[in-house]
């Protein structure tokens, strides 16, 4: 099983030595068939740390892409089963009112786009989401999910049900069930394809995002009982905080750019960067930090029935789990689609063969600020210039991630964060 895990794509240590791999747990699933059974697994490297991962296993192989054995998890939601194993318990639940997950399954494919977890579709309607390496805590899409569901959020695929495991060696979610957008066309794909056909269309739905991504903000800004997601003030050291950590990713990314001409519009301009950086940082109000997205961008949304829906809540991949459920303004998601509409601008030419029409990346930016401060709640956000000055530091800081994720994975995209960060140097700052 050791050579299975480490050959697939969800496994996340690729590049690291496996020194052993053994179950340390194991869940029956039915009566009837022993051998089907739940198993956490764990994998260990030369450096002493461990990771654990979630595997449906039959005599010893992974079955969760065939459909007799993953149906077995959504029954079991079905029913609210707690199944012992070892050395704790899995539980499975599902949310009151859910009318599909009553339904008999007849169809299950997997999904094979996915990188980190495993999903399986069932007749269109539901889709399972397996966690295959598992952190210790709620995952935040479970919990993001539950309260967009509860409180009447229309722009999400409903959560459905869950499961989560409760005992050694930790406590974690184990996969969550979502209604199925069967006919979603993804944002990124739905821009690409429509800027340069279509030019006014795209910013009509573009607006629409604004404002639903201000619903979204709103809701998850509105409960003032639940300590995980109520708002908080930010302080003074707060701000300092986010500003020396962006100051000194300017810093190391400057001081590490190659010789290439790629960059060589921002070579030996980061200190002009850091300057502006330090200015932006007189911001007064800050408005509040809430929960958030969290890695928000068009390939996190889809367009079905006319309208969006916002996916994956489960926030960056590469941060640890505390720190994608931690709260933080939402302008920093803002931020992450306006830069996304920049990558559609760029990308156009190379993808598509053609060029956005002139000012498209601009009258994008205009139409998402004026549908999104249309609808979030005033209290979440600062307003007025202090506004934009917050925004423009959630900026800069995603341009400058960009720049170094380009440069070591995507080389020939480099001019895209580089043409964002000497557009951000030549604008006036907020006055």
């Amino acid at each position: 099983m050791i050579g299975f895990i480490t050959e697939q794509r969800w496994f996340a240590s690729k590049t690291r030595e496996v020194i052993h791999a053994h179950v340390v747990d194991r869940v029956p699933l039915r009566e009837d068939d022993a051998a089907l059974e739940l198993q956490l697994w764990e994998v260990g490297f030369d450096t002493g740390t461990h990771d654990t991962y979630q595997l449906l296993s039959n005599d010893g192989i992974d079955v969760l892409d065939d459909p007799r054995h993953a149906r077995e998890l959504v029954h079991m939601m079905r029913s609210g089963r707690k199944l012992p194993g070892d050395e704790g318990i899995v539980e499975f639940a599902t949310v009151e009112g859910s009318a599909a997950i009553g339904q008999e399954l007849r169809e299950a494919r997997l999904v094979g786009t996915q990188q980190s977890n495993s999903s399986v579709v069932f007749d269109d309607q539901l889709i399972l989401k397996v966690f295959r390496r598992l952190e210790a805590g709620v995952n935040p899409e479970l919990e993001m999910l539950r309260v967009l569901t509860e409180r009447g959020f229309a722009n999400i695929a409903q959560l459905a049900g869950w499961y989560s495991y409760a005992g050694r060696p930790m406590d974690a979610t184990l996969g969550i069930l979502q209604h199925f957008v069967a006919d979603g066309c993804d944002g990124w794909e739905l821009m690409l394809d429509g800027v340069s056909s279509h030019p006014d269309d795209t910013l009509a739905r573009i607006a629409r995002l604004g404002a639903v991504t201000g619903q979204m903000h709103s809701v998850l800004g509105s409960d003032r009982d639940d300590p995980a997601f109520c708002p908080e003030e930010t302080s003074a050291e707060a701000l300092g905080l986010l500003i020396a950590r962006v100051d000194e990713e300017i810093e190391a990314m400057f001081f590490d750019l190659p010789d290439d001409d790629t960059v060589s519009e921002i070579r030996g301009r980061g200190e002009d960067l850091r300057e502006r950086l330090s200015i932006l940082a007189s911001i007064g109000d800050v408005g509040r930090v809430i929960r958030t997205h969290g890695d928000f961008h068009l390939g996190q949304t889809l367009w079905s029935h006319a309208d969006w829906v916002l996916i994956d809540f489960e926030g960056e991949p590469a941060r640890s789990l505390p720190e994608r459920r931690r709260k933080r303004s939402p302008l920093r998601d803002v931020a992450g689609m306006l830069r996304s509409f920049a990558y559609i601008a760029s990308a156009l030419p190379m993808l598509r063969g053609v060029d956005a029409p002139h000012g498209w990346e601009q009258n994008a930016r205009g139409a998402f600020l004026d549908g999104y401060r249309g609808t979030i709640e005033p209290t979440l956000v600062p307003s007025g210039t202090a506004f934009d000055r917050l925004l423009s530091v959630f900026e800069l800081e995603k341009a400058v991630y960009e720049l170094r994720y380009e440069l070591n994975n995507r080389p020939g995209w480099s001019h895209i964060p580089v043409a964002g960060i000497v557009r951000m140097l030549g604008e006036e700052l907020p006055a």
